[in-house]
C-alpha cells in the first residue's frame, strides 16, 4: 500500500505508529480521564487503557478511530499553530512550495519530524484543502515516511485444539520407553504388578458400536452455534436477531430509566452495550454499567473489550438509534461462548 493511496482513517492511524512511543505516553499521560464528563466514554476508555498499558501500536491499530484521532489532535495543536503563523495570509489554502517552505521553517526552529508527522496526518485525517500536499510531503521525504499498518488476524475458534509437533510427539513416547527400560534394569526383572486395563480400547469399541449417536466435542459445540435470543413479539416486528450487529458491543446513547433531578435536562449517556438485536432503523441493547445492581449481572468479556474496570451487564433491553453508529464505535464481539453464557 502506498501513502498516496491510504485513506484519512489510515493516514491518522499510521501517523501514530510513526510517532515515537515516549512522545505519545507523555502526551497522553498529561490528560485527567476520571471522573470528566466532558471527554466521551468512546474516546476517554480507549485513551485510559493506553495510560495503563502503554502499549502504543495496539492502541494506533485497533483503537476507535475518535480516540486515536483525538490522540493526534492533541499532539499536532503546537505545530499546527506554527504553520498558520508561518503561513500567514495563505494559511487556508496554501500551495504545494508555500506549504514545503513552512514545514523547513519549523523544522529550522526546532520542531521534530514526530511534530510535523501529526501535523501532516492530522490535517489529512481532517481532510484539510491542503490535504494533497500533506500527502505529496509524507511521499517524498523519507524522514517523514509513515509505517504500513500491521495486519491483526483473530483465532476462528477458541475450541481449535492444539497442534503438536509430530517429532515432538515421537520424542516424548521415546522418553517414556525409556523410562520404563530403566525402572525394569534397576529392579532386574519386570514389573510384576499386572498392567492396568486399558479404558481407551473400551471407549473406542463403544464409539464404533455407535458411529450415529456420538460425536466429538468440539463437533457438538459447532453444531449448537449461537444461541436464539427470545423476542416479545413488538420487539420482532421492529428487530432481527440475524442483524450483522448482532453480539457486538459498541457504545450507544443508552437513554436513561428514569430523569435524574439534578441535570434533568439529560436524557441518554454514552456507554458501553451489547447489541441483542437490530434493524436498518435502530439497534436493542443491554447497557454495560460498571457499579453491580439488582437487574446486573457480571459482564465477563470486560477485560478483553478494553473496559478499564469490572463491568456489569444489564438484563432490561432498550432501543437506540443506529445513526450515529460506524466501525469506530464498536469496541469488539462476544466469541459463541462467551453469547451463550450470559444470562
Amino acid at each position: 500500500m502506498s501513502t498516496s493511496s491510504s485513506s484519512p482513517a489510515e493516514y491518522v492511524r499510521r501517523g501514530l505508529l510513526k510517532i515515537n512511543d515516549a512522545t505519545v505516553l507523555a502526551a497522553v499521560d498529561t490528560l485527567n480521564l476520571r471522573g470528566s464528563g466532558k471527554i466521551s466514554a468512546v474516546v476517554g476508555m480507549p485513551l485510559r487503557s493506553l495510560q495503563q498499558r502503554r502499549d502504543v501500536a495496539s492502541f494506533a491499530v485497533s483503537a476507535p478511530l475518535a480516540a486515536v484521532k483525538a490522540l493526534l489532535e492533541l499532539l499536532a495543536m503546537s505545530p499546527l499553530e506554527q504553520v498558520i503563523q508561518e503561513l500567514g495570509d495563505h494559511a487556508d489554502s496554501p500551495t504545494y512550495e508555500q506549504l514545503a517552505g513552512a514545514v523547513d521553517q519549523l523544522l529550522a526552529k526546532g520542531s521534530s519530524n514526530d511534530d510535523i508527522v501529526a501535523l501532516l496526518t492530522f490535517a489529512i485525517g481532517e481532510e484539510f484543502p491542503a490535504s494533497p500536499h500533506c500527502r505529496r510531503l509524507l511521499e517524498e521525504r523519507p524522514d517523514l515516511e509513515l509505517p504500513q499498518l500491521p495486519e491483526i488476524e483473530f483465532p476462528s475458534s477458541l475450541l481449535t485444539p492444539k497442534e503438536v509437533d509430530p517429532d515432538i510427539r515421537d520424542q516424548r513416547r521415546a522418553r517414556r520407553e525409556a523410562e520404563r527400560e530403566s525402572k525394569k534394569s534397576k529392579n532386574g526383572t519386570a514389573p510384576t504388578r499386572p498392567p492396568r486395563p486399558s479404558k481407551v480400547k473400551g471407549h473406542e469399541a463403544k464409539v464404533a458400536a455407535t458411529p450415529s449417536t456420538v460425536a466429538p466435542k468440539e463437533e457438538l459445540v459447532t453444531a449448537i452455534g449461537r444461541r436464539q435470543v427470545i423476542l416479545t413479539p413488538a420487539e420482532l416486528d421492529e428487530f432481527s436477531t440475524d442483524h450483522p450487529l448482532v453480539g457486538a458491543v459498541v457504545i450507544a446513547e443508552v437513554p436513561f430509566d428514569s430523569v435524574d433531578p439534578v441535570i434533568p435536562e439529560q436524557r441518554a449517556k454514552g456507554r458501553p452495550a451489547l447489541v441483542v438485536a437490530a434493524s436498518e432503523d435502530g439497534i436493542l441493547v443491554r447497557g454495560i454499567y460498571s457499579n453491580p445492581a439488582v437487574t446486573r449481572v457480571l459482564f465477563s468479556p470486560w477485560r478483553r473489550l478494553g473496559l478499564d474496570h469490572v463491568s456489569y451487564l444489564d438484563v432490561e433491553r432498550v432501543v437506540v438509534t443506529n445513526g450515529a453508529l460506524g466501525e469506530s464505535l464498536r469496541l469488539g464481539r462476544l466469541t459463541d461462548a462467551e453469547w451463550n453464557g450470559l444470562s
